[in-house]
């Protein structure tokens, strides 16, 4: 496995295996983050959601629909992408941290958790599912 890492970053791809992008820790503003590179745009989202989010999945137990949208667009209800940027989330509010990047949390933060052993996601062509291992 990569050690995600700037000079060594976790290779990804999207929940449906359509898009390549990778991934790496690295510190914000005194902020452990995770860097994602998509193309020539980066997202940032706070490194805290790996931990919080597979938490909340062995709370539910059960398959939960990834539901992806831009920061622009509103979340599916009952969806992670919601659940990234939900008040009620141990966040408090967003887990994407780049104003106007916010969202895809649902898209790009579900395969790193399958990488990490964390989490396991389907790989549909559309509605795909993610559960904490």
């Amino acid at each position: 496995m990569e050690k995600g890492t700037k000079e060594d970053p976790w290779k990804l791809k999207t929940p449906p295996n359509t898009s390549e992008y990778e991934m790496y820790k690295d510190v914000k503003d005194g902020k452990d983050v995770i860097v994602c590179v998509v193309g020539k745009t980066t997202l940032l989202y706070d490194y805290k959601c790996l931990n919080d989010l597979q938490n909340m999945l062995k709370k539910r137990g059960d398959w939960m629909d990834l539901g992806s949208a831009d920061e622009q667009k509103p979340a599916k209800e009952g969806t992670v992408e919601a659940w990234g940027r939900s008040e009620s989330n141990p966040n408090g509010g967003w887990y994407g941290l780049k104003k106007g990047l916010r969202g895809r949390f649902g898209m790009y933060v579900s395969p790193l958790m399958e990488k990490l052993g964390l989490a396991e996601i389907t790989h549909e062509a559309k509605g795909n599912k993610m559960r904490a291992k």
